[in-house]
């Protein structure tokens, strides 16, 4: 989301034009024409390791980081780096510098559900869709990693020497604990200059705030009347569910018509209704997405409350939770019926509101509910008005939640950065699209860690984000424009 008058006074912020200089122009072109198809390679190597990181397994620990771990340190070596291995940070540098410039990376990634990948999502996919290199990771964030080597790679080529060190970051649990980095940032050295390139260009200066409601609910059912059970969806909190499911007891022809008659009132999904021994089953097919950019995707458990619209269903934990999202959250993605907790900021778009997951612990389930919170509403007063909806619900269907665990983050919006300018003059120039400005994004990245951090891609404006979601993927093409790119700005920042 483009704004002019931020970009305005971002601009205003710096006293000089900041133009690719024809020593990075012919240097960006050299390490596409020699390492394009080596940064392929380094990729397909990066995303064999599953790095995910496992509950009661501490990712020091886990021989999937291990061996990640192991392949970064021999291509360091090979290409002439420093290699530091800190535990749940790797850093590689080049150079030795006082001052230096950090590229903001992260080594993790998020589950993949195998069955909906036409290879495995750990082994790059390089002839399902030709053009695109499909594999957990490949989008974020190892694509980047394997770009920012051999950027590297390419000004160590040719001898040239920096004002400025650069060190690659790569934390190793962005995706599921900040708190091992965020005791790391007490003592690193800030640098000059920190990048992420785990986002969007042209240049993010605006991060949302991940935020999250997860009540639990907890009542055993009759089952003498209209219940359901087992309700399933989701795979991660972060990622629009592309699944969803639930049994239907004791429903007559009536109820099965209402069904029908709500089915046929949604888009963009598919609903499949399965007579069983056991009850109706009933199934929806969303479309998987980052759920910081909701709108990209179809959300399977949103539209399966939405198929029980006007049915009365007992009261039991799988039918309060339906009762619930139907009645806080329904189909809308900015919190528009949850109370008063809904805001936008002219820069930085609404909050989004997104139920992802359902966790079923015995006859408890916990339904949580991912937001991104922009600026412009204080923490305490959106905390009163979530607990103000979640009383008013519970009195109005006389249920008493067993939990709820809210979780406010914190939004980043930077008033000015003493290189995002320089960034800017490099996307425009590279892709000529003179007409770039600064942007927000939904996500949340380290660079909230950084006293001036910016992010600087991998993902294109105007293109659907793959990251999180089943069919993650970049392009060859994508991979060569961000080659030039990153080595143009580590030439720029590593000189200013």
């Amino acid at each position: 989301m483009k704004h002019s008058l931020l970009a305005a006074f971002l601009l205003s912020a710096f006293s000089s034009q900041a133009a690719v200089s024809e020593q990075s122009e012919k240097l960006a072109n050299y390490a596409v024409e020699q390492y394009q198809q080596a940064q392929i390679h380094t990729l397909e190597n990066l995303v064999s390791y599953p790095t995910v990181n496992k509950e009661g397994l501490a990712t020091p620990d886990n021989p999937d980081f291990i061996g990640f771990k192991s392949f970064l340190k021999m291509k360091a070596a090979q290409f002439g780096f420093d290699y530091q291995d800190l535990g749940y940070t790797v850093l590689i540098g080049m150079g030795n510098q006082a001052d230096k410039v950090t590229i903001v990376t992260h080594g993790d990634v998020q589950p993949a559900d195998a069955s909906k990948w036409q290879q495995s999502p750990f082994e790059m996919d390089k002839t399902s869709e030709p053009g695109k290199l499909i594999a957990r990771g490949t989008e974020d964030d190892k694509g980047a990693i394997a770009t920012a080597l051999h950027a590297m790679k390419a000004i160590k080529d040719n001898g040239i020497t920096l004002n400025n060190r650069i060190e690659l970051m790569v934390y190793l649990a962005e995706e599921s604990d900040w708190a091992p980095l965020e005791e790391f940032m007490k003592t690193y050295q800030q640098p000059k200059y920190a990048v992420t390139i785990d986002a969007s260009y042209p240049v993010v200066v605006a991060e949302k705030g991940w935020s999250l409601i997860a009540p639990t609910f907890s009542a055993t059912s009759a089952q003498t009347g209209l219940y359901v059970s087992d309700l399933k969806g989701g795979a991660f909190v972060s990622q629009i569910p592309e699944d969803a499911s639930v049994l239907v007891h004791n429903a007559d022809a009536a109820t099965v018509a209402k069904l029908h008659d709500n089915v046929a009132q949604l888009k963009n999904v598919k609903v499949a209704m399965t007579e069983q021994d056991n009850g109706l089953l009933v199934q929806v097919k969303g479309i998987s997405a980052h759920s910081s950019e909701p709108e990209a995707g179809e959300n399977a458990i949103a539209h399966l409350a939405e198929i029980f619209k006007g049915i009365d269903l007992e009261n039991n934990s799988d039918g309060q939770a339906i009762e619930f999202i139907n009645q806080l959250i329904g189909l809308n993605l900015y919190g528009a019926q949850f109370g008063e907790i809904g805001y936008k900021h002219d820069f930085m778009g609404p909050m989004t509101v997104s139920p992802t997951l359902l966790s079923r612990d015995g006859n408890d389930i916990k339904l949580s509910i991912n937001m991104r919170r922009p600026v412009g509403k204080q923490e305490a007063v959106l905390k009163q008005q979530i607990n103000e909806a979640l009383s008013a619900w519970q009195t109005t269907n006389g249920v008493t939640l067993k939990d709820t665990k809210v979780i406010i983050g914190t939004p980043m919006l930077l008033d000015g950065a003493p290189h995002a300018e320089a960034l800017l003059d490099i996307f425009k120039h590279f892709t000529g699209d003179k007409d770039a400005g600064f942007v927000s994004i939904g996500g949340g990245t380290n660079a909230k860690l950084f006293d001036n951090a910016v992010s600087f891609g991998p993902s294109m404006p105007g293109k659907k984000y793959t990251g999180h979601s089943e069919h993650e993927f970049i392009t060859e093409e994508q991979l060569a424009l961000n080659l030039k790119m990153y080595t143009a700005m580590m030439m720029k920042l590593g000189n200013m």
